[in-house]
């Protein structure tokens, strides 16, 4: 997963024609450091995606434009559109993130 630490580098991201996964996250945040245990296989299985990673104590105005109210979130965008958004009392367990992206149509 590569991080993202500029607002520029997220719009660059963003605006592709390919869909994107971007995980927001914080280093005090005990869920996010959870999801962190679990999300390599569901990376690998779900490499349609480029998997990217920002911090939202980093760029909280990117978090705050994109509705990102709690953490893990994960969002999908693709030509610079938000289409899907997996909050953060969702993102708890890998069946909850694998059924999210099962449910997602490119």
């Amino acid at each position: 997963m590569k991080s993202i630490t500029t607002t520029e580098q997220f719009t660059k991201v963003i605006e592709g024609s390919e869909p994107v996964i971007v995980k927001f996250q914080a280093g005090w945040c005990p869920d996010c450091t959870r999801m962190d245990m679990f999300i390599d296989p569901i990376i690998e299985e779900y490499n349609n995606y480029q998997w990217f990673d920002v911090n939202r104590d980093e760029l909280p105005e990117v978090a705050e434009q994109w509705e990102v109210m709690g953490i893990p979130s994960l969002l999908i965008f693709k030509n610079g559109e938000k289409t899907a958004h997996l909050h953060s009392a969702n993102a708890k367990s890998p069946e909850s993130v694998t059924q999210f992206l099962s449910e997602q149509k490119e």
